[in-house]
């Protein structure tokens, strides 16, 4: 699966457009986890989406947005 595949299945099952890469990542997470991503499509998409700029947040950026 590439970048633009997952996109597409992105908006297909959303019915909108991604706001930035990070959005993708976090949708390509969320099929890896309902195993309807292969270990190795899922890396391959991940290494992709971070070359455009996506990054999968740290442990102070999470603990900071639970607490707010």
């Amino acid at each position: 699966m590439t970048v633009t595949e997952l996109k597409n299945k992105f908006i297909a099952t959303r019915n909108y457009e991604p706001m930035d890469a990070n959005e993708l990542l976090d949708y390509a997470r969320q099929l890896y986890l309902r195993n309807e991503l292969p270990l190795g499509v899922y890396r391959h998409l991940v290494r992709d989406l971070e070359a455009l700029g996506a990054y999968k947040p740290d442990d102070d950026q999470i603990k900071e947005y639970i607490e707010s």
